[in-house]
């Protein structure tokens, strides 16, 4: 038991189901995706595999890379604490990374370069990060590649032979992913202040709040209203998960706390993306979107986010 739930550990699960959803609003995003189509689920499941075998492949790499630093620091973590052996999370890492990479691949294209790029940012992460300050940027750009990678593969399952960055579709894709890319900075950089002893700074916030601007700028006329409402919701969630950092005692601060929730967030922010290309009466697409949310607040009872 003790060996299970150092695998879940450190491949950090309890964050999968926002990759899910990252893949999910990509791939509608890269669709065109209006309510009329059929969509093609099993195109869909590769998607899913392969971005979570580079998700998890990554995590192990994350932990192999920092073993140096978890020993002084965090010797609780699984290798440092000797529930697992560090080879083998080398080992695990590098094959989970493999079979995703290979299922990632499959349509490609634009698709297999986009998927390449994901890998390399994955790595480049995990090798620096303990070095550089912007590092929060890194893991950021691993979720815009994430988003467009998705939305290439979704684009590839509709059978058009225009190459997807002269689609329409791709340019909705980009400034969610780019949005996307300023919340998960913003939350980044506040996690890396979870290891760092100091004042808290406000502006990380700011860049939380893009996606709300970008989704203003999506939803003219009679969606404006939706998006507001979705907007709200996030605004809400993200100052419930903030208060834990800003709004209480320094000995009471808990940044971990704050970071969970905006992790689970991210599913919240995909939600609004997909707005301007899913129809109101298409629920059950928002349905999947809101239990990728809860299982990822649920899981977090479990495996740490962080």
């Amino acid at each position: 038991m003790k060996t299970l739930r150092a695998l879940l550990v450190l491949g950090r699960v309890s964050n999968l189901p926002t990759i899910w959803s990252n893949c999910l609003c990509g791939w509608l995003l890269g669709k065109g995706y209006t309510g009329s189509e059929s969509l093609d689920w099993w195109v869909f499941a590769m998607l899913v595999i392969g971005a979570s075998g580079v998700y998890l492949g990554g995590m192990y790499l994350n932990d192999a890379c920092d073993v140096a630093w978890d020993s002084e620091h965090r010797p609780e973590r699984p290798i440092p604490s000797g529930v697992i052996h560090e080879k083998a999370v080398w080992a695990i890492g590098i094959g989970l990374m493999a079979g995703g990479m290979f299922f990632l691949c499959l349509p490609g294209g634009m698709t297999a370069l986009l998927s390449l790029l994901l890998f390399n940012m994955v790595l480049t992460y995990n090798f620096l990060h303990k070095r550089l300050s912007w590092s929060p940027g890194l893991i950021a750009l691993c979720r815009l590649l994430l988003i467009l990678m998705a939305a290439s593969y979704g684009h590839v399952n509709t059978g058009s032979s225009a190459p997807f960055f002269q689609m329409p579709v791709a340019g909705l894709a980009t400034w969610t992913a780019l949005a996307l890319f300023a919340y998960v900075a913003g939350l980044s950089v506040l996690a890396k202040a979870e290891s760092e002893p100091g004042e808290k700074q406000y502006w990380p916030v700011a860049l939380m709040l893009i996606p709300v601007g970008v989704a203003m700028l999506a939803n003219p006329g009679a969606m404006r209203g939706d998006a507001i409402i979705l907007s709200l919701i996030l605004g809400l969630w993200m100052l419930r998960s903030l208060r834990t950092t800003y709004w209480v005692e320094k000995e009471k601060r808990d940044v971990g706390r704050s970071v969970s929730g905006l992790l689970a967030g991210i599913v919240l922010v995909d939600l609004l993306a997909v707005m301007p290309v899913v129809p109101r009466e298409e629920w059950a697409l928002a349905a999947i979107f809101l239990c990728c949310f809860g299982l990822s607040l649920a899981a977090q009872k479990f495996v740490p986010a962080t």
